[in-house]
């Protein structure tokens, strides 16, 4: 049976169309994906529920995919330690044919049932862990051997895709199925599909670090001061929590290295200052 994914575009005669034409009709086609999106969150509900529980036990988020898909994951969890200052092997981006295969695709990568789970064999994955297949097809081979191993191994797993009923959907534990259905262009799953999964990664993740405790307010107080442009955030949100002027506030960041650190330490050198009544 044909999936949604590679059913025919709703358009025909793309070269035939004005410039204007061709970016209308996309944006169009990328204003339905929202919607795709917002009816699978309770599927992507109880997948942060489970990542989160798993996390907060000391494990670990690993993603596997091939092609664009792969791509999104490694982005995903590389954008985690800068944003939210956790450690580079909390979240764990696995593309098909290594990490060449972000820049140039690999040849057949994903046609490997058996490679998936050699790769997360590499990271000494254990039971703590959980594994997210991510698939616009939801046939991937790569993910659904991956997948079935992590099953086997009693490892906890889930999956995003974006056609229903499909082969990753049914070996995952928690699936994600967010149907796009045609693309513009036939068969070209890096458009609403790959904006699909980067809309639902981006919720996991972002989810994921908010109920561990990695975000305060609305600001991301873990973040990493890695240029000038986070520095000057950074100083500001000091500012925002100390009420000291930015020289003051800049210096605190510069010392202790992170927003809550820079607060935490400020709280403690005030109290030190003015004791409660009865302490002094």
């Amino acid at each position: 049976m044909q999936t949604t994914t590679e059913k025919d575009s709703h358009y025909n005669h793309l070269e035939q169309m004005s410039v204007g034409e061709i970016l209308q009709h996309i944006n169009y086609e990328d204003e339905t994906v929202a919607v795709s999106v917002s009816r699978a969150l309770p599927q992507i509900e109880k997948l942060v529920t489970a990542v989160t529980a798993k996390m907060k036990a000391g494990g670990r988020l690993f993603y596997i995919g091939a092609g664009t898909s792969g791509r999104l994951g490694v982005v995903d969890a590389s954008e985690c330690p800068p944003t939210f200052g956790v450690p580079f092997d909390w979240v764990v981006g696995i593309i098909a044919g290594g990490d060449g295969a972000i820049r140039k695709a690999v040849e057949f990568a994903e046609d490997d049932v058996n490679q998936a789970w050699k790769d997360l064999m590499a990271f000494n994955i254990t039971g703590k862990d959980v594994v997210v297949g991510i698939a616009a097809s939801g046939t991937t081979p790569y993910v659904i051997g991956g997948l079935k191993a992590a099953n086997q191994n009693k490892i906890t797993t889930g999956c995003v895709v974006c056609n229903s009923s499909s082969p990753v959907a049914a070996v995952a534990q928690y699936p994600v199925e967010v149907v796009t259905g045609p693309e513009f262009v036939t068969g070209s799953t890096r458009m609403k599909a790959g904006t699909a999964q980067k809309m639902v990664l981006n919720m996991l993740s972002t989810a994921v670090m908010i109920q561990l405790g990695r975000v305060k307010g609305n600001k991301m107080v873990d973040m990493q001061l890695t240029n000038n442009k986070l520095v000057d955030r950074g100083t500001r949100m000091v500012m925002n929590e100390t009420k000291l002027d930015e020289a003051a506030a800049a210096g605190l960041l510069k010392k202790y290295g992170s927003v809550r650190k820079a607060v935490e330490n400020y709280i403690k050198l005030e109290i030190k200052k003015s004791p409660l009544p009865g302490e002094i």
